[in-house]
């Protein structure tokens, strides 16, 4: 029997991926579960495991090439009785086909509800037409919001559909990423390079253009004097690194932030703008960016508010490694509530920190510095040295205010001033 293998939906929002290297020759024998090839995400490098046991047929893909959800990969002569659309493990639902110029309906009857998300929806009640009239080119005859838009250009121009539109427009799908506008011609003014916009940077480029179109944006600057904390640390640092850690100043932002997650809950939490709610969520997940040759990717470390300053060292330096290496699991990459980032290695004294999206707030940690600091009062000072460290809270106004931000950052610094402390937050 002749298998199809197409890319199978992946979840968590990850669409389309790239083909790093393909492991297979047609004609050779596979057996099911065997990688066939690797796929590159904007979470993680994975390798894709032949469906069947079989013999491979024709490959439709190359280093390089960019596929998406429900596109064929490769097809297989199987060994005895398979499922056609089998896909490492679980089926992918065959897209329905609809005669050129026609519509399919979804599950063929025109009063059964399309397949598509509800910023496609929303797109099409913006741009007047009928989703209903739309040709389906996403997988499983899902409608996309291409299919919107060329639909839309196919009619006379039509006004929006009249109602109270919603105050604040979400997006919960990476295909309503925002519509670029076309580049000029730039090799007039002389010579140019072109290079593909791929995998991991594509998927940032997308990322935050989302993020700071949908997010009010506000930030929060504060210093923490944590001249007493990097005693500590130099004291313990050979300590973890004894246990397989590293004892980062960012392993006690991570502890010092889940404490203020704690106190400060709507910092912890998601706007979900449709129906008006804000989503509290009561388990902490921290994701920490990592500079990697592939682009700044976000693992999560999970539950810190359960974790010692050990753990964290540990965990921290192993999920780094991990992500470097393009070896993070996908369940690794996701499921965050809030994010640090830290530019401090590479120098500068701020910068203003985007809010990872859905989440609503991330924390910044600029390079720390021995600066002069007054001690005392006007009548009677002293001038001394201490290692400051600047922290920049970037936040969704939606959700929280600026006195918010300046107590929650307020607390992060009161407890990374006060080693002891950190060591007793829960």
């Amino acid at each position: 029997m002749l298998v199809e293998y197409k890319l199978p939906d992946l979840g968590e929002g990850i669409h389309e991926g790239e083909i790093i290297e393909v492991l297979v020759s047609a004609g050779d024998r596979v057996i099911d579960g065997q990688p066939v090839m690797v796929v590159e995400t904007d979470k993680a490098t994975a390798e894709i495991p032949a469906p069947v046991t079989g013999t491979v047929k024709e490959i439709k893909v190359k280093p390089g090439d960019m596929v998406k959800v429900g596109d064929v990969l490769m097809t297989f002569e199987a060994e005895g009785k398979a499922e056609p659309a089998a896909t490492a493990g679980k089926a992918l639902p065959e897209p329905r086909e609809a005669a050129p110029g026609k519509p399919a309906e979804a599950g063929g009857g025109a009063s059964e509800p399309v397949a598509a998300a509800p910023s496609t929806r929303r797109l099409a009640r913006e741009l007047g037409v009928d989703i209903r009239r739309a040709v389906p080119t996403g997988p499983g005859g899902r409608v996309t919001p291409e299919d919107i838009r060329a639909l839309a250009e196919k009619q006379p121009e039509k006004a929006p559909s009249p109602g109270r539109a919603p105050a604040i427009e979400p997006v919960e799908s990476p295909e309503a990423a925002p519509v670029l506008a076309a580049a000029p011609d730039h090799d007039q003014y002389g010579p140019i390079e072109r290079m593909p916009l791929r995998s991991v940077r594509k998927s940032t480029a997308e990322h935050m253009a989302r993020a700071w179109s949908q997010v009010p944006h506000a930030t929060h600057e504060d210093v923490a004097d944590v001249t007493e904390l990097e005693s500590f640390r130099r004291k313990h640092k050979a300590e973890m690194e004894q246990a397989g850690g590293a004892l980062s100043m960012t392993v006690f932002v991570l502890k010092a932030a889940a404490a203020a997650l704690k106190a400060f809950p709507r910092f912890n939490a998601s706007l979900d703008a449709e129906s008006g709610e804000i989503v509290l969520k009561h388990y902490c997940n921290i994701g920490v960016a990592v500079d990697t040759d592939r682009g700044l990717i976000v693992p999560v470390v999970r539950d810190v508010t359960c974790k010692s300053i050990r753990d964290l060292g540990i965990e921290l330096r192993q999920l780094a490694e991990k992500t470097r290496q393009g070896k993070a699991e996908r369940a690794e990459m996701t499921g965050g509530t809030f994010t640090v980032t830290n530019i401090g290695t590479l120098g500068g004294t701020a910068f203003i920190p985007i809010v990872n999206f859905p989440q609503v707030a991330i924390l910044g940690m600029a390079r720390a510095r021995l600066q002069p600091v007054v001690k005392g009062s006007l009548d009677r000072y002293e001038i001394v040295p201490r290692l400051m460290l600047p922290l920049i809270l970037g936040f969704d106004h939606r959700v929280v205010d600026g006195a918010d931000a300046a107590r929650f950052l307020g607390m992060v610094i009161k407890t990374l001033e006060n080693p002891e402390e950190l060591l007793m937050v829960v």
